[in-house]
Protein backbone atom coordinates (compact mmCIF):
# COMPACT_ATOMS: atom_id res chain seq x y z
CA UNK A 1 0.00 0.00 0.00
CA UNK A 2 1.52 3.20 -0.67
CA UNK A 3 0.34 6.67 0.43
CA UNK A 4 0.40 10.39 -0.67
CA UNK A 5 2.90 12.53 1.17
CA UNK A 6 3.27 16.28 1.60
CA UNK A 7 6.40 18.66 1.80
CA UNK A 8 6.56 22.37 0.71
CA UNK A 9 4.73 22.07 -2.54
CA UNK A 10 3.22 18.42 -2.19
CA UNK A 11 0.54 16.67 0.19
CA UNK A 12 -1.52 14.04 0.61
CA UNK A 13 -4.82 13.61 -1.78
CA UNK A 14 -5.85 10.21 -2.01
CA UNK A 15 -9.29 8.56 -4.17
CA UNK A 16 -12.77 9.22 -4.88
CA UNK A 17 -15.88 7.55 -7.26
CA UNK A 18 -18.55 8.38 -8.92
CA UNK A 19 -21.70 6.08 -10.46
CA UNK A 20 -24.67 6.12 -12.42
CA UNK A 21 -27.99 4.90 -10.75
CA UNK A 22 -29.61 1.89 -12.70
CA UNK A 23 -33.40 1.30 -12.69
CA UNK A 24 -34.98 -2.09 -12.00
CA UNK A 25 -38.86 -3.23 -11.16
CA UNK A 26 -40.28 -4.11 -8.05
CA UNK A 27 -40.77 -7.07 -6.67
CA UNK A 28 -42.76 -9.04 -9.05
CA UNK A 29 -46.43 -11.03 -7.85
CA UNK A 30 -45.50 -14.43 -9.21
CA UNK A 31 -42.50 -16.84 -10.93
CA UNK A 32 -43.83 -16.79 -14.13
CA UNK A 33 -43.25 -13.01 -14.10
CA UNK A 34 -40.13 -13.34 -12.43
CA UNK A 35 -38.61 -14.83 -15.45
CA UNK A 36 -40.36 -12.51 -17.87
CA UNK A 37 -38.94 -9.50 -15.58
CA UNK A 38 -35.44 -11.22 -15.77
CA UNK A 39 -35.46 -11.74 -19.45
CA UNK A 40 -36.63 -8.04 -19.88
CA UNK A 41 -33.91 -6.91 -17.52
CA UNK A 42 -30.80 -9.10 -19.69
CA UNK A 43 -31.99 -7.40 -22.57
CA UNK A 44 -31.68 -3.84 -21.08
CA UNK A 45 -27.98 -5.21 -20.46
CA UNK A 46 -27.39 -5.68 -23.59
CA UNK A 47 -28.36 -2.97 -24.92
CA UNK A 48 -27.94 -0.26 -22.31
CA UNK A 49 -24.39 2.33 -22.39
CA UNK A 50 -23.38 3.79 -19.21
CA UNK A 51 -23.25 7.36 -20.34
CA UNK A 52 -21.37 8.56 -17.57
CA UNK A 53 -19.11 5.31 -18.07
CA UNK A 54 -18.50 7.05 -21.49
CA UNK A 55 -17.93 10.51 -20.12
CA UNK A 56 -15.00 8.98 -17.55
CA UNK A 57 -13.39 7.68 -21.41
CA UNK A 58 -13.16 10.76 -22.25
CA UNK A 59 -12.25 12.78 -19.04
CA UNK A 60 -9.03 11.19 -18.67
CA UNK A 61 -7.19 11.71 -21.66
CA UNK A 62 -8.74 15.59 -22.08
CA UNK A 63 -7.56 16.06 -18.41
CA UNK A 64 -4.07 14.58 -19.46
CA UNK A 65 -3.79 16.93 -22.61
CA UNK A 66 -5.27 20.19 -21.11
CA UNK A 67 -3.10 20.36 -17.58
CA UNK A 68 0.05 20.56 -19.68
CA UNK A 69 -1.28 23.76 -21.09
CA UNK A 70 -4.01 25.22 -18.62
CA UNK A 71 -3.42 25.38 -14.79
CA UNK A 72 -6.06 23.39 -13.79
CA UNK A 73 -6.49 23.73 -9.56
CA UNK A 74 -5.33 20.64 -8.54
CA UNK A 75 -7.66 19.87 -5.92
CA UNK A 76 -10.25 19.89 -8.97
CA UNK A 77 -7.60 17.98 -11.27
CA UNK A 78 -7.43 15.83 -8.07
CA UNK A 79 -10.94 15.22 -7.68
CA UNK A 80 -11.85 14.74 -11.68
CA UNK A 81 -9.13 12.69 -12.59
CA UNK A 82 -9.58 9.67 -9.73
CA UNK A 83 -13.16 9.78 -9.93
CA UNK A 84 -12.92 9.07 -13.73
CA UNK A 85 -10.07 6.54 -13.03
CA UNK A 86 -11.99 4.24 -10.46
CA UNK A 87 -15.30 4.48 -12.23
CA UNK A 88 -13.58 2.75 -14.93
CA UNK A 89 -11.78 0.46 -12.83
CA UNK A 90 -14.76 -0.90 -10.81
CA UNK A 91 -17.11 -1.27 -13.68
CA UNK A 92 -14.31 -3.35 -16.00
CA UNK A 93 -13.59 -5.27 -12.81
CA UNK A 94 -17.25 -6.65 -13.45
CA UNK A 95 -15.85 -9.19 -15.79
CA UNK A 96 -14.57 -11.33 -12.43
CA UNK A 97 -18.13 -12.26 -12.20
CA UNK A 98 -18.08 -13.73 -16.11
CA UNK A 99 -18.78 -17.73 -16.24
CA UNK A 100 -15.87 -19.94 -17.74
CA UNK A 101 -16.98 -20.85 -21.44
CA UNK A 102 -15.91 -24.18 -23.24
CA UNK A 103 -13.73 -23.74 -26.42
CA UNK A 104 -13.19 -26.06 -29.26
CA UNK A 105 -10.54 -27.97 -28.05
CA UNK A 106 -12.69 -28.00 -24.45
CA UNK A 107 -10.64 -26.06 -22.63
CA UNK A 108 -12.79 -23.85 -19.74
CA UNK A 109 -11.63 -20.07 -20.78
CA UNK A 110 -12.80 -17.22 -19.68
CA UNK A 111 -12.60 -13.37 -19.33
CA UNK A 112 -11.55 -13.37 -15.72
CA UNK A 113 -9.09 -15.76 -16.08
CA UNK A 114 -6.05 -13.47 -15.56
CA UNK A 115 -7.76 -12.38 -12.43
CA UNK A 116 -6.42 -12.88 -8.78
CA UNK A 117 -8.20 -13.29 -5.42
CA UNK A 118 -7.01 -12.55 -1.99
CA UNK A 119 -7.07 -14.93 0.66
CA UNK A 120 -8.02 -14.44 4.11
CA UNK A 121 -3.94 -15.35 5.19
CA UNK A 122 -3.03 -12.49 2.74
CA UNK A 123 -4.99 -10.39 4.01
CA UNK A 124 -3.42 -10.37 7.04
CA UNK A 125 -0.03 -10.56 6.02
CA UNK A 126 -0.43 -7.86 4.04
CA UNK A 127 0.46 -4.70 5.78
CA UNK A 128 3.92 -6.80 7.43
CA UNK A 129 4.96 -7.63 4.00
CA UNK A 130 4.10 -3.75 3.09
CA UNK A 131 6.02 -2.70 6.15
CA UNK A 132 9.09 -4.93 5.02
CA UNK A 133 9.17 -3.53 1.52
CA UNK A 134 9.01 -0.14 2.56
CA UNK A 135 11.49 -0.20 5.35
CA UNK A 136 13.57 -1.83 2.42
CA UNK A 137 13.61 1.05 0.76
CA UNK A 138 14.17 3.77 3.12
CA UNK A 139 17.63 1.48 4.16
CA UNK A 140 18.23 1.71 0.32
CA UNK A 141 18.15 5.24 0.10
CA UNK A 142 19.60 5.50 3.50
CA UNK A 143 22.98 3.89 2.76
CA UNK A 144 22.94 2.93 -0.93
CA UNK A 145 23.49 5.67 -4.12
CA UNK A 146 20.02 7.54 -4.71
CA UNK A 147 20.65 7.54 -8.27
CA UNK A 148 21.54 3.75 -8.65
CA UNK A 149 18.40 2.14 -6.69
CA UNK A 150 16.07 4.78 -8.63
CA UNK A 151 17.49 2.64 -11.94
CA UNK A 152 16.91 -0.49 -11.19
CA UNK A 153 13.20 0.15 -9.62
CA UNK A 154 13.01 2.39 -12.97
CA UNK A 155 13.91 -0.82 -14.85
CA UNK A 156 11.39 -2.65 -13.16
CA UNK A 157 8.41 -0.24 -13.60
CA UNK A 158 9.40 -0.39 -17.52
CA UNK A 159 8.68 -3.81 -17.37
CA UNK A 160 5.92 -3.88 -15.36
CA UNK A 161 4.32 -0.26 -17.33
CA UNK A 162 4.72 -2.13 -20.89
CA UNK A 163 2.56 -4.87 -19.83
CA UNK A 164 0.18 -2.52 -18.23
CA UNK A 165 0.06 -0.44 -20.63
CA UNK A 166 -0.25 -2.66 -23.48
CA UNK A 167 -3.05 -4.33 -21.90
CA UNK A 168 -5.19 -1.18 -21.29
CA UNK A 169 -4.24 0.36 -24.82
CA UNK A 170 -4.92 -2.99 -26.87
CA UNK A 171 -8.81 -3.38 -26.38
CA UNK A 172 -9.15 0.00 -27.50
CA UNK A 173 -6.76 -0.29 -31.03
CA UNK A 174 -9.45 -3.22 -31.96
CA UNK A 175 -12.23 -0.75 -31.72
CA UNK A 176 -10.42 2.41 -32.98
CA UNK A 177 -8.99 -0.11 -36.14
CA UNK A 178 -12.08 -2.70 -36.54
CA UNK A 179 -10.20 -4.69 -39.20
CA UNK A 180 -9.93 -8.34 -38.91
CA UNK A 181 -6.48 -8.90 -39.22
CA UNK A 182 -6.37 -6.87 -36.11
CA UNK A 183 -8.07 -9.91 -33.80
CA UNK A 184 -5.32 -12.31 -35.74
CA UNK A 185 -4.16 -14.88 -32.92
CA UNK A 186 -0.16 -15.34 -33.50
CA UNK A 187 0.93 -18.40 -31.00
CA UNK A 188 4.85 -19.29 -30.31
CA UNK A 189 5.58 -22.18 -27.83
CA UNK A 190 9.08 -23.67 -27.15
CA UNK A 191 10.73 -25.94 -24.79
CA UNK A 192 13.97 -25.42 -23.21
CA UNK A 193 16.26 -27.91 -21.29
CA UNK A 194 18.12 -27.07 -17.69
CA UNK A 195 20.42 -28.72 -15.81
CA UNK A 196 18.61 -27.31 -12.16
CA UNK A 197 17.50 -29.73 -9.63
CA UNK A 198 13.71 -30.34 -9.78
CA UNK A 199 13.37 -28.21 -6.10
CA UNK A 200 15.00 -24.97 -7.50
CA UNK A 201 14.39 -24.95 -11.33
CA UNK A 202 10.90 -27.09 -11.70
CA UNK A 203 10.91 -30.26 -13.99
CA UNK A 204 13.00 -29.95 -17.34
CA UNK A 205 12.02 -28.87 -19.91
CA UNK A 206 10.82 -25.40 -19.71
CA UNK A 207 7.72 -24.94 -21.33
CA UNK A 208 7.24 -21.43 -22.80
CA UNK A 209 4.33 -19.99 -24.66
CA UNK A 210 3.43 -16.93 -26.12
CA UNK A 211 -0.06 -16.28 -27.40
CA UNK A 212 -1.16 -12.78 -28.58
CA UNK A 213 -3.50 -10.88 -31.38
CA UNK A 214 -2.00 -8.12 -33.95
CA UNK A 215 -3.70 -5.62 -31.85
CA UNK A 216 -1.84 -6.41 -28.46
CA UNK A 217 1.38 -6.71 -30.34
CA UNK A 218 1.15 -3.38 -31.79
CA UNK A 219 -0.01 -2.06 -28.20
CA UNK A 220 3.19 -3.98 -26.99
CA UNK A 221 5.20 -2.28 -29.40
CA UNK A 222 3.84 1.82 -28.54
CA UNK A 223 4.13 0.66 -25.03
CA UNK A 224 7.55 -0.39 -24.87
CA UNK A 225 8.87 2.65 -26.91
CA UNK A 226 6.61 5.08 -24.38
CA UNK A 227 8.04 3.61 -21.65
CA UNK A 228 11.14 4.00 -23.45
CA UNK A 229 10.75 7.58 -23.03
CA UNK A 230 9.29 7.64 -19.62
CA UNK A 231 12.85 6.14 -18.48
CA UNK A 232 15.25 8.87 -19.78
CA UNK A 233 12.74 11.52 -19.48
CA UNK A 234 11.09 11.09 -15.95
CA UNK A 235 8.38 13.79 -17.44
CA UNK A 236 5.42 13.84 -15.15
CA UNK A 237 2.71 13.41 -17.87
CA UNK A 238 4.08 10.26 -18.75
CA UNK A 239 4.50 9.48 -15.30
CA UNK A 240 1.09 9.89 -14.68
CA UNK A 241 -0.12 7.62 -17.68
CA UNK A 242 1.26 4.62 -15.89
CA UNK A 243 -0.10 5.95 -12.82
CA UNK A 244 -3.60 5.97 -14.62
CA UNK A 245 -2.65 1.98 -16.33
CA UNK A 246 -1.39 0.53 -12.71
CA UNK A 247 -4.65 1.75 -11.22
CA UNK A 248 -7.12 0.26 -13.70
CA UNK A 249 -5.32 -2.76 -14.44
CA UNK A 250 -4.81 -3.40 -10.69
CA UNK A 251 -8.32 -2.68 -9.69
CA UNK A 252 -10.07 -4.15 -12.82
CA UNK A 253 -8.31 -7.80 -12.38
CA UNK A 254 -8.08 -8.30 -8.30
CA UNK A 255 -10.62 -9.22 -6.13
CA UNK A 256 -10.97 -9.29 -2.56
CA UNK A 257 -12.75 -13.07 -2.40
CA UNK A 258 -15.51 -11.91 0.41
CA UNK A 259 -16.07 -8.73 2.55
CA UNK A 260 -14.74 -9.89 5.84
CA UNK A 261 -11.33 -10.15 3.86
CA UNK A 262 -11.67 -6.75 2.45
CA UNK A 263 -12.24 -5.65 6.07
CA UNK A 264 -9.54 -7.37 7.22
CA UNK A 265 -7.35 -5.74 4.42
CA UNK A 266 -8.53 -2.26 5.40
CA UNK A 267 -7.96 -2.37 9.27
CA UNK A 268 -4.75 -3.69 8.79
CA UNK A 269 -3.48 -0.92 6.55
CA UNK A 270 -5.61 1.34 8.52
CA UNK A 271 -2.88 1.02 11.57
CA UNK A 272 -0.02 0.50 8.42
CA UNK A 273 -0.61 4.25 7.20
CA UNK A 274 -0.57 5.85 10.72
CA UNK A 275 1.98 4.08 11.88
CA UNK A 276 4.54 4.85 9.30
CA UNK A 277 3.00 8.45 8.62
CA UNK A 278 2.67 9.56 12.18
CA UNK A 279 4.94 7.41 13.87
CA UNK A 280 8.40 7.57 11.40
CA UNK A 281 9.61 9.73 8.79
CA UNK A 282 9.94 6.12 6.47
CA UNK A 283 6.91 7.00 4.31
CA UNK A 284 7.47 10.34 3.30
CA UNK A 285 11.26 9.78 2.74
CA UNK A 286 10.33 6.82 -0.10
CA UNK A 287 7.72 9.08 -1.61
CA UNK A 288 9.97 12.08 -1.83
CA UNK A 289 12.88 9.97 -3.36
CA UNK A 290 11.29 7.15 -5.22
CA UNK A 291 11.50 8.14 -8.45
CA UNK A 292 9.08 5.67 -10.28
CA UNK A 293 5.11 5.77 -11.10
CA UNK A 294 4.34 4.75 -8.15
CA UNK A 295 2.43 8.08 -7.68
CA UNK A 296 0.11 10.41 -9.88
CA UNK A 297 1.21 14.20 -10.20
CA UNK A 298 -0.94 17.32 -10.11
CA UNK A 299 0.95 20.40 -11.14
CA UNK A 300 0.67 23.19 -9.12
CA UNK A 301 2.32 26.14 -11.55
CA UNK A 302 2.96 25.78 -15.45
CA UNK A 303 6.10 28.03 -15.38
CA UNK A 304 9.08 26.58 -13.71
CA UNK A 305 10.29 27.25 -10.09
CA UNK A 306 13.35 29.63 -9.78
CA UNK A 307 15.07 27.69 -7.03
CA UNK A 308 14.67 24.71 -7.83
CA UNK A 309 14.03 24.91 -12.13
CA UNK A 310 10.97 22.37 -11.92
CA UNK A 311 7.41 23.20 -11.45
CA UNK A 312 5.84 22.91 -8.06
CA UNK A 313 3.87 19.46 -8.15
CA UNK A 314 1.49 17.48 -6.06
CA UNK A 315 1.48 14.33 -5.66
CA UNK A 316 -1.22 11.44 -4.77
CA UNK A 317 0.03 7.53 -3.98
CA UNK A 318 -1.43 4.97 -6.41
CA UNK A 319 -2.08 2.62 -3.09
CA UNK A 320 -3.94 5.58 -1.89
CA UNK A 321 -6.50 4.59 -4.72
CA UNK A 322 -6.22 1.00 -5.58
CA UNK A 323 -6.43 -0.34 -1.70
CA UNK A 324 -10.23 1.58 -1.21
CA UNK A 325 -10.54 0.72 -4.97
CA UNK A 326 -10.24 -3.01 -4.10
CA UNK A 327 -13.47 -2.48 -2.05
CA UNK A 328 -15.53 -0.08 -3.88
CA UNK A 329 -15.05 -2.84 -7.17
CA UNK A 330 -16.26 -5.53 -4.46
CA UNK A 331 -19.61 -3.59 -3.44
CA UNK A 332 -20.46 -3.09 -7.31
CA UNK A 333 -19.96 -6.77 -8.17
CA UNK A 334 -22.27 -7.34 -4.89
CA UNK A 335 -24.80 -5.07 -6.17
CA UNK A 336 -24.46 -6.63 -9.78
CA UNK A 337 -24.93 -10.08 -7.86
CA UNK A 338 -28.05 -8.65 -6.02
CA UNK A 339 -29.85 -7.61 -9.21
CA UNK A 340 -29.04 -11.16 -10.92
CA UNK A 341 -26.90 -9.37 -13.99
CA UNK A 342 -25.85 -11.76 -16.20
CA UNK A 343 -22.43 -13.54 -16.09
CA UNK A 344 -22.67 -14.90 -18.84
CA UNK A 345 -19.73 -14.09 -21.16
CA UNK A 346 -19.13 -11.21 -22.85
CA UNK A 347 -20.05 -9.29 -19.65
CA UNK A 348 -21.10 -5.82 -20.52
CA UNK A 349 -20.06 -3.78 -17.78
CA UNK A 350 -21.84 -0.64 -19.30
CA UNK A 351 -25.18 -2.93 -17.75
CA UNK A 352 -27.66 -0.08 -15.50
CA UNK A 353 -28.48 -1.94 -11.90
CA UNK A 354 -29.12 -0.36 -9.02
CA UNK A 355 -25.61 0.33 -7.10
CA UNK A 356 -27.08 1.33 -3.30
CA UNK A 357 -23.79 -0.24 -1.48
CA UNK A 358 -21.42 1.38 -4.20
CA UNK A 359 -22.92 4.54 -4.18
CA UNK A 360 -23.20 4.95 -0.42
CA UNK A 361 -19.72 3.86 -0.03
CA UNK A 362 -18.51 6.12 -2.89
CA UNK A 363 -20.23 9.24 -1.05
CA UNK A 364 -18.86 8.27 1.95
CA UNK A 365 -15.28 8.13 0.44
CA UNK A 366 -15.86 11.54 -1.25
CA UNK A 367 -16.73 13.26 2.04
CA UNK A 368 -13.91 11.30 3.92
CA UNK A 369 -11.62 12.33 1.03
CA UNK A 370 -12.58 15.80 1.65
CA UNK A 371 -11.86 15.77 5.23
CA UNK A 372 -7.99 14.36 4.36
CA UNK A 373 -7.89 17.04 2.11
CA UNK A 374 -9.03 19.72 4.86
CA UNK A 375 -6.73 18.55 7.49
CA UNK A 376 -3.67 18.79 5.52
CA UNK A 377 -4.16 22.13 3.89
CA UNK A 378 -5.14 23.05 7.46
CA UNK A 379 -2.23 21.78 9.02
CA UNK A 380 0.38 21.92 6.10
CA UNK A 381 1.33 18.59 7.00
CA UNK A 382 1.14 15.17 5.73
CA UNK A 383 -1.84 12.91 6.59
CA UNK A 384 -2.27 9.01 6.75
CA UNK A 385 -5.12 8.62 4.16
CA UNK A 386 -6.75 5.49 5.11
CA UNK A 387 -7.19 7.09 8.93
CA UNK A 388 -10.17 8.70 7.21
CA UNK A 389 -11.11 6.88 4.07
CA UNK A 390 -10.89 3.47 6.13
CA UNK A 391 -14.11 4.29 8.51
CA UNK A 392 -15.96 5.54 6.08
CA UNK A 393 -16.30 2.89 3.44
CA UNK A 394 -16.28 0.10 6.35
CA UNK A 395 -18.92 2.48 8.07
CA UNK A 396 -20.87 3.08 5.38
CA UNK A 397 -21.12 -0.10 3.69
CA UNK A 398 -22.27 -1.62 6.69
CA UNK A 399 -24.79 1.36 7.24
CA UNK A 400 -26.19 0.28 4.10
CA UNK A 401 -26.32 -3.37 4.63
CA UNK A 402 -28.26 -2.67 8.47
CA UNK A 403 -30.94 -0.52 6.80
CA UNK A 404 -31.10 -2.76 4.26
CA UNK A 405 -31.40 -5.46 6.06
CA UNK A 406 -28.58 -7.34 4.40
CA UNK A 407 -26.01 -7.77 7.14
CA UNK A 408 -25.74 -11.78 6.41
CA UNK A 409 -26.20 -11.95 2.62
CA UNK A 410 -23.24 -9.41 3.04
CA UNK A 411 -20.88 -11.06 5.17
CA UNK A 412 -21.94 -14.27 2.76
CA UNK A 413 -21.06 -13.06 -0.47
CA UNK A 414 -18.38 -14.90 -1.94
CA UNK A 415 -16.20 -14.52 -5.17
CA UNK A 416 -14.09 -17.78 -4.21
CA UNK A 417 -16.42 -20.56 -4.32
CA UNK A 418 -13.74 -22.99 -6.14
CA UNK A 419 -11.72 -22.48 -3.31
CA UNK A 420 -14.16 -23.56 -1.05
CA UNK A 421 -15.72 -26.25 -2.77
CA UNK A 422 -12.37 -27.51 -2.66
CA UNK A 423 -11.51 -27.19 0.78
CA UNK A 424 -14.33 -28.47 1.99
CA UNK A 425 -13.81 -31.41 -0.23
CA UNK A 426 -10.80 -31.80 1.00
CA UNK A 427 -11.70 -31.56 4.56
CA UNK A 428 -14.53 -34.44 3.61
CA UNK A 429 -11.84 -36.60 2.64
CA UNK A 430 -9.50 -36.10 5.65
CA UNK A 431 -12.47 -36.98 7.69
CA UNK A 432 -13.19 -40.01 5.85
CA UNK A 433 -9.50 -41.47 5.74
CA UNK A 434 -9.56 -40.84 9.48
CA UNK A 435 -12.73 -42.66 9.28
CA UNK A 436 -11.44 -46.01 7.51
Amino acid sequence: AHHTHSSSSDFDCHELQVDQRGIRGFIEPSSTLVVNKRKKFTMTESKSTNLLLALCYLTIPALWGASQVILIPYVVHLLVLVTAILYIACHWSLILREEPTVDADGNSTSASSAGETLRKEDAMQFPIMGSLSLFSLYLAFRFLDKEMVNLIIGGYFALVGTMALTATIAPALSIIIPLGFMKKKFHWATQINHPLPAFLGGESPWELEIEFSMAEGLAFIKSAIFCYFYVTTKSWPLNNVLGICFCIQGIERFSLGTYKIGAILLVGLFFYDIFWVFGTDVMVTVAKNLDGPIKILFPRSLTPNPETGKIDLSLLGLGDIVIPGFFLALLLRFDAHKSDVSTKSPINVHASFPKPYFHSCLIAYILGLITTLYVMIAFNAAQPALLYLVPACLGSSLLCAVVRGEIKELFDYSEEEEEEEEEQTEKKDTAAKKDD
